[in-house]
């Protein structure tokens, strides 16, 4: 208990709280008799006999009913004695631009005319039962209803009060047996520890917290309203089912708004929803708490906010919200509020309201209630404090015995011929009853209880051997009303069979959607009801906020799309996350992964990582533009090469063809044309037969076509050393047989080697996953890298000797040397090589194969221009030196 109440609870009650613990083992009547006879005045600071409506009975009825909203704040400087403030405020006259009256209103706190509607909920139900033939025949219960202001120290004395009986005169009224109250939470949780020691039976007919559950704590608690932990469990399915990951929540600053997030943060566990913020409302400083809670709402990403507190509070925070043009949340409403016809009825929130989503109370109607409402007249109930105010404000006029004197001189008096008959207001429509009817049933549940206790028969035990004391109305106990009340089950009017379930109503609610009504004002439509744990909703009934009308997003981070998985941001809550792209070759195919999984071998990520599909094979095309090009220059150089040839067949007779050696010239014309067939192997998908014949024609072709041009660089220089003195037989032994010996000869050598290759370790065809992760490169192994290395090698080696040769003879005299064209077709040939080697190692998949078909036809080419382009140019161009005599130089 804070401070405050300390500071505000009567000395007197603290005294009797220690007399009925310490006095327990005298029993209950020493206490109840300490009430009765010796009249204790427990409320020693003001004398509460005139507050409230009092009717007197054979047994009473204590009621507590939070009519004013708010009292005074007490003066706490300790300078003078300190005194409660009466719930009763004065009023303010308000009038328009000419002086007219509109109407008057509290200055220190807020007349709620609904909760008149509660207290008369109880007068209909006591009247009813004492007219009843079967229900407590031959007694008549009487009411102490009075008004607990929504605060702890006025719900406490006026307890006190009820419980005593009376102050100013003993005997006046009688004690109150029970108490059915209080609305708030913290109020019933005070007043249940109190009342404990005593063993007065306390019954909440508003009061949710699922801390009252506890029966150990407080076992002479009841109430007629579900606790809140199935409330909470609710709002939780809700934002589960409608994907709200990230929830604000504004909440009384009391155990009704604290427990009801704890209860909620609880169920949310494991569910993937966090809570954004959490602001509580004090009343004593709501504008300060307003004001800080909506500025929290502004700037956070949340857009449903969870609101448990009462509709006065949340008339408050929602305005403040207006006024900061913040129209775009969307409020998940606790039972307290979320039928409120006072707010529905407001202009300034059909804005700001709409599309709100509240649990509510289940609605029973009460037959005969209406009636009874319509009926309604001060002159009836001349007693009746709550009644006289609400008629006062509902037709602006004064009755004689209004308790503020401002507010009676300010308006006419009252005709006495005002009725509610006719009147369409929230106070008479009882088409919605839900507190109205819990206050109903606690009523009734007294009574069955007392019915029990007065005929001896327990209500809810079969068992025999268990006999309850009899007692009549002379010595009635409230110990044995408690006891009763416990394990009372009856059924109502409307046909349900009522019992208490751990002091508590089974959860049954609906769910609830306020819409606009064709007249553009607020009205809650039902689009839904939960019974016990199973959550039914019309999800096409429900209008959103906004005028998009789609349901709103609310989430830290929006859920990762499939593709991506999630990375927890440090220091976040786990809501807050950042969504990172799958890596290569895995995926996510679901929405909120929390991680990427690797594809199978043969498959592959797709662009948007979230399926995983056959790699795409990769080898040099004859349909991509690569390949075509390659093919196209291969064909040209055949082409060419074959021209070339046609040319020095049809002029075979020439000199400048018989110069050159017409026989090895053909022969390097056909080994030109296998280099340009063969890289035509090359190029399309490599298969068994296409991976061993590529190498193997490329090594035999190149070795073919170096030989010849080295058998040709050997005739040349034997040809001119053969014009020494002494040197005319080195023609003889180098005649035609010996070259095309030697060629043979140097070929073989090639074949040899080709052939080792092959048969020890051929090339394969290989399905390499590992160059491009997306695709499979179809390539040719070379097999043995000592093979590959030896064919390369050996046309090397040939080609640097022939490259040396030529170099040695290309200043020999002649018009026309063929040593010097020699020697640049091997140096660009050399040089085409040597580049090849780093450049086929670097380049992946197929482009190595590029590389290859590249360096062939470049040497190829090199080899066919330098050689051939010079003969053709004099045997076209110029015919005139196509001499012997031009050739020896003697022109």
């Amino acid at each position: 208990m804070s401070l405050q109440v300390l500071l505000l609870l009567p000395l007197s009650v603290l005294v009797l709280l220690l007399c009925a613990v310490c006095g327990a083992g005298m029993g209950f009547s020493v206490v109840e008799e300490t009430l009765q006879e010796k009249c204790i005045n427990l409320d020693a600071s003001q004398n509460l006999d005139g507050d409230g409506f009092y009717q007197d009975g054979d047994v009473i009825i204590g009621a507590l009913i939070n009519v004013h909203n708010l009292a005074a704040t007490p003066d706490l400087s300790f300078t003078r004695k300190t005194e409660l403030a009466s719930c009763v405020g004065t009023w303010s006259l308000c009038t328009d631009v000419f002086g007219r009256i509109i109407f008057y209103k509290r200055v220190l706190n807020f007349f709620q005319e609904h909760s008149v509607h509660w207290v008369q909920a109880i007068v209909f139900a006591v009247e009813e039962i004492n007219r009843s033939p079967s229900l407590l025949p031959g007694v008549q219960l009487g009411y102490h209803i009075m008004d607990s202001c929504s605060r702890y120290p006025q719900s406490l004395m006026a307890t006190m009060s009820m419980i005593s009986g009376g102050n100013k005169t003993c005997g006046t009224t009688r004690p109150a047996k029970v108490i059915i109250g209080d609305s708030s939470s913290t109020q019933s949780i005070l007043l249940s520890r109190t009342l404990s020691p005593l063993q007065i039976a306390v019954i909440s007919y508003l009061a949710s917290c699922p801390c009252l559950s506890d029966r150990q704590m407080y076992p002479n608690f009841f109430r007629t309203i579900p606790s809140d932990a199935y409330q909470a469990r609710t709002m939780a399915q809700m934002a589960k089912r409608f994907g709200w990951t990230w929830v604000g929540a504004v909440v009384a600053d009391n155990d009704y708004g604290r427990g009801a997030v704890q209860v909620f943060e609880e169920e949310i566990k494991g569910m993937g929803i966090c809570l954004a913020f959490f602001h509580t409302l004090y009343r004593e400083q709501l504008a300060k708490d307003v004001a800080r809670a909506a500025t929290t709402v502004q700037a956070s990403s949340a857009r449903v906010i969870l609101v448990f507190s009462w509709y006065v509070d949340v008339e408050g925070f929602l305005l403040e919200l207006m006024r900061r043009n913040v129209t775009d949340r969307l409020f998940l409403a606790s039972e307290v509020w979320s039928t409120s016809a006072y707010l529905l009825a407001n202009p300034q929130l059909y804005t700001i309201a709409k599309g709100t989503l509240g649990v509510a109370l289940r609605s029973v109607p009460i037959p005969g209630f209406d009636a009874h409402l319509q009926q309604l007249h001060p002159d009836r109930y001349p007693d009746d404090e709550f009644l006289r105010t609400f008629w006062e404000n509902t037709f602006s006029c004064s009755l004689t015995k209004s308790t503020s004197k401002a507010f009676q001189n300010a308006l006419p008096p009252c005709s006495g011929r005002e009725s509610l008959e006719g009147v369409q207001s929230p106070f008479t429509d009882t088409s919605h009853l839900t507190v109205t009817h819990n206050i109903y049933l606690a009523v009734y549940a007294v009574a069955h209880a007392l019915h029990s206790l007065l005929a001896c028969t327990p209500q809810n035990n079969s068992d025999p051997k268990i006999k309850l004391k009899c007692s009549s109305l002379d010595n009635i106990t409230p110990a044995q009303l408690l006891q009763h009340i416990g394990q009372v089950r009856f059924t109502t009017r409307s046909g349900e069979e009522f019992y208490f379930q751990d002091g508590s109503m089974p959860p049954v609610y609906n769910l609830v959607n306020w819409q606009r009504a064709p007249d553009g004002s607020l009205k809650y439509v039902s689009i839904g009801q939960v019974d016990e744990n199973q959550l039914i909703i019309n999800e096409s009934a429900i209008s959103w906020p906004g005028d998009s009308g789609k349901m709103p997003v609310s989430v830290c981070t929006s859920e990762c799309p499939p593709g991506t998985r999630k990375a927890i941001k440090k220091g976040l809550p786990v809501c807050c996350f950042d969504c990172l792209l799958c890596t290569e070759g895995e995926i996510s195919n679901s929405t909120g992964s929390i991680k990427c999984y690797r594809c199978p071998q043969e498959f592959w990520s797709n662009s948007f990582r979230n399926e995983c599909v056959s790699r795409e094979t990769e080898f040099l095309s004859v349909r991509e533009t690569m390949g075509i090009t390659l093919i196209s220059v291969a064909i040209s150089g055949i082409i060419i090469t074959a021209t070339v040839a046609v040319i020095f067949l049809y002029h075979k007779s020439t000199p400048i063809v018989k110069a050159n050696n017409s026989e090895l010239s053909f022969m390097l014309l056909l080994s030109l044309k296998l280099c340009f067939l063969c890289s035509l192997i090359f190029v399309g998908q490599p298969s068994l037969w296409s991976c061993r014949i590529q190498q193997a024609a490329f090594g035999v072709s190149f070795v073919l076509c170096i030989s010849c041009i080295l058998v040709k660089t050997i005739v040349v220089l034997v040809a001119f050393h053969s014009t020494r003195p002494g040197s005319s037989g080195l023609i003889k032994w180098f005649g035609p047989g010996q070259q095309r010996g030697s060629v043979l000869v140097f070929a073989s050598v090639q074949v040899a080697i080709c052939a080792i290759w092959l048969s020890v370790s051929p090339p394969l065809p290989h399905r390499n996953f590992g160059i491009q992760g997306s695709k499979v490169i179809i390539e040719c192994t070379v097999g043995s890298v000592v093979g590959f290395t030896c064919v390369l090698g050996y046309i090397g080696f040939l080609a640097v000797v022939c490259f040396l040769l030529a170099f040695f003879a290309r200043k020999l005299p002649d018009n026309f040397n063929e040593a010097k064209f020699i020697t640049f077709s091997m140096l660009i040939f050399c040089a085409v090589w040597i580049v090849f080697v780093p450049a086929y190692v670097s380049s992946p998949g197929k482009y190595s194969v590029a590389v290859e078909i590249f360096a062939i036809l470049a040497s190829s080419f090199g080899l066919l221009f330098c050689i051939f382009v010079p003969k053709c140019y004099i045997i076209l161009l110029k015919p005139e030196n196509n001499t012997k005599r031009f050739l020896m130089g003697k022109a």
